[in-house]
């Protein structure tokens, strides 16, 4: 495969990608950027070779950089995170832990956490940036879960999604310990 080829392919991927996580039609982004919707069809199918002031307003539309929208990856389709990579970036004062297993780069991006809370222990957070949403799920004990200034209590086996743009804490209020897996995706 030729080097434009394999520009190409990557131009497509990102404009398709893109393009879906906005949640735009073709004839939206032709509007925003500017140009033809034929032309982003042939370009979405890796059969376009548009000039690059083309390139440029179709970046600009999407909120990229130009090298962003051309950067031929090798990615590998899955990454591994073995339990050596994973790193624990909070630590209670009872010995409880907040343990971030995976994630992925660049935004939109996605975290995978581990938590264990000892008896009495909470974990405060600032609110994050706009838009960013959290997903927990108990999976031993009781949470208390208070999300701007509203608490809420989740017992094992209990998920719950809410807004992280807000300032929130994990609490243990009860006598055992308590585990929990949590997801952070930030727009």
């Amino acid at each position: 495969m030729s080097d434009q080829e394999m520009i190409g392919e990557a131009v497509a991927r990102t404009v398709r990608t893109l393009r879906g996580r906005h949640g735009w039609s073709l004839d939206e982004l032709a509007a925003r950027a500017g140009v033809s919707k034929g032309v982003l069809v042939g370009l979405e199918q890796g059969r376009g070779n548009p000039n690059l002031s083309t390139l440029i307003r179709i970046a600009d539309a999407l909120g990229v950089s130009l090298t962003q929208l051309v950067q031929v990856r090798d990615e590998p389709l899955v990454r591994l995170f073995p339990p050596d990579r994973h790193v624990v970036l909070w630590r209670g004062q009872d010995g409880g832990t907040g343990t971030l297993l995976a994630g992925s780069d660049p935004r939109p991006s996605l975290e995978l956490w581990d938590w264990i809370l000892r008896p009495g222990e909470l974990r405060e957070s600032e609110a994050h940036i706009p838009g960013t949403k959290e997903l927990i799920h108990v999976r031993e004990g009781t949470l208390s879960l208070n999300v701007d200034g509203h608490t809420d209590t989740l017992e094992a086996g209990t998920a719950a999604v809410f807004v992280g743009d807000r300032p929130h804490a994990y609490g243990n209020e009860t006598a055992a310990d308590v585990r929990f897996t949590l997801a952070v995706l930030d727009p």
